[in-house]
């Protein structure tokens, strides 16, 4: 099992320790880093930032929004840095939900997810391939595009750069069952938002046989502390923000996840709290047992311990969510 660094997205602002973190973790021998966005800062730039001043570490987008941009610009992107960064690159691609997509975007979001899905990855391989023009006549992604409001002036094309890996790892972050089953089908590699070792029966079958070479990487927040329940309140009000605040009360993909891995009672109360206004409430009725299983937070023992159970099922990278660098040090010693 491999480690990368994940620094998700800026807060208020840009954040002056992830270079230095990033940097940190490449001379520990992680082998990944990965940033995100949400509704302020975007992936691919602090990314483009930490690869002109990193050497060897792999970069990863955990994840860019689809509906943020075109697949063909999605490509761009990540042929660009691919290219910058010497062949570094891993795109990691993620839906979001109605929220999002039509708060943030203004745009719909689509019916039916899966074939949006299906279609956005065939364009992005497309692009990297260059083998042919990029041609798809999709329920969502038209190229050219051939709707009654267009010109019919669109023309195929294919990318004037010759991209530097037709095969550049591409990743979707999935939730529901038949979102991961497809994912294990139309890419390289699974970025699970919440993972509980002794709970993978909360994505169904998809995870039974998995193709060779697959990636299978979590998102963990993690700290070593000697105070279990202490170190567990920033992964608490993370819980609390996603579950009761990412989505709307009617259709949350992650509080849908918590319930679907044994916990619905308080995933819905914890969903109540939030949008009646109480967020301090939905955050302290986030189970402590919810919040440890998909963390590693404790004394050096204790997360010694539990690296195990992570090692044994089907995680091939473990991205660790962490500001801290003796943390970081701690989990480069435990996997060595």
């Amino acid at each position: 099992m491999r480690l990368g660094l994940a620094l998700g997205y800026w807060g208020r602002g840009p954040s002056a320790d992830h270079v230095p973190l990033a940097q940190e973790a490449e001379r520990l021998g992680y082998h990944s880093v990965w940033t995100a966005e949400s509704w302020g800062s975007d992936a691919f730039t602090p990314l483009t930032w930490i690869a002109a001043r990193t050497s060897r570490i792999r970069l990863g987008t955990a994840v860019a929004q689809m509906a943020a941009r075109s697949p063909t610009t999605t490509a761009m992107h990540a042929l660009t840095l691919d290219h910058l960064s010497g062949g570094r690159m891993m795109l990691g691609l993620g839906l979001s939900g109605p929220q999002v997509v039509e708060g943030w975007y203004g745009r719909p979001f689509p019916t039916s997810p899966l074939t949006a899905t299906r279609e956005y990855v065939d364009v992005v391989r497309q692009v990297l391939r260059r083998d042919d023009p990029v041609e798809l006549d999709g329920r969502f992604h038209s190229h050219p595009y051939r709707g009654a409001d267009g010109t019919g002036l669109g023309k195929a094309l294919k990318p004037i750069t010759h991209p530097l890996r037709a095969d550049l790892p591409v990743l979707l972050g999935a939730e529901g069952p038949k979102n991961v089953a497809q994912t294990t089908r139309i890419a390289d590699g699974w970025l699970p938002l919440y993972w509980a070792p002794n709970r993978p029966q909360a994505y169904g079958a998809a995870l039974d046989d998995l193709p060779a070479d697959f990636l299978v990487a979590p998102m963990a927040r993690a700290r070593v502390c000697d105070d279990v329940a202490e170190g567990l309140l920033p992964v608490k009000a993370m819980l609390g923000f996603y579950i009761g605040g990412m989505g709307h009360a009617a259709r949350n993909f992650h509080a849908d996840l918590m319930a679907r891995m044994g916990f619905e009672e308080e995933a819905r109360r914890i969903q109540r709290l939030f949008l009646e206004g109480r967020r301090e409430e939905a955050v302290m009725a986030v189970p402590d047992a919810f919040a440890d299983e998909i963390s590693l937070v404790g004394p050096r023992e204790r997360i010694a311990e539990r690296l195990e159970s992570w090692r044994k099922g089907p995680v091939t990278d473990l991205l660790v969510l962490s500001p801290d660098p003796h943390t970081l040090r701690v989990l480069a010693e435990l996997n060595s």
